[in-house]
């Protein structure tokens, strides 16, 4: 007979997949893909690393699974036309300075010069998120180029602020932030193509 404080097998397996995901997301975020160890991980979720395992296969099939971020980014066509940039930066700020996808974009961001699964994995996210979001707004055949150099300005910025943690970058608020980038974004967002 089970006792009836139990939860459900399916919800202690979801909870416990979660805690596997997150102890892996902060272990990757700190040491990268490589140096992070299933052993650690699972110390980390307090199970034991067979688990870990059997949730995932293998080491780099739970790092695929820690990597999967969606962006929930505004739909563009919706903003009133001359708050587009900011809206994007605010966006960012969000999900860089709130929560637990900032260790996602962290780990991105750290491995994607020397690990070409992770470089392969922020171009999807590229063609899958930004590029869709960017094309609900300005000429859809310069979305590419468009969106290519919003995400310069956005990951320029998460290098300098959460990686190498500069001082004057570290130093600006949020709405300093918006106030200096808003601009350029909403220039990228809206700008007509260069002829010929």
């Amino acid at each position: 007979m089970t006792d009836e404080l139990d939860p459900p097998p399916a919800r202690r397996s979801d909870a416990t997949r979660a805690a596997i995901l997150e102890a892996a997301r902060t272990r990757f975020a700190a040491e990268g893909r490589y140096k992070a160890t299933i052993r650690a991980i699972a110390a980390d979720a307090a199970i034991d690393p067979a688990m870990v395992m059997r949730y995932f296969g293998s080491k780099d099939g739970l790092f695929a699974a820690a990597i999967e971020i969606d962006l929930a980014l505004p739909d563009l066509a919706a903003v009133e036309p001359d708050e587009l940039g900011a809206t994007v930066i605010r966006r960012f700020l969000e999900i860089w300075e709130g929560g637990s996808d900032s260790e996602v974009l962290l780990t991105l961001l750290r491995s994607a010069i020397s690990d070409e699964t992770v470089s392969v994995r922020i171009r999807e996210i590229f063609t899958g998120q930004v590029l869709p979001a960017v094309l609900r707004v300005g000429d859809p055949a310069d979305a590419p180029r468009r969106g290519g150099l919003i995400v310069t300005q956005l990951l320029g910025l998460a290098l300098c602020r959460y990686v190498l943690r500069l001082p004057p970058v570290v130093d600006l608020t949020p709405d300093q932030i918006v106030a200096d980038l808003a601009p350029t974004l909403q220039r990228y967002l809206t700008s007509v193509p260069l002829t010929g």
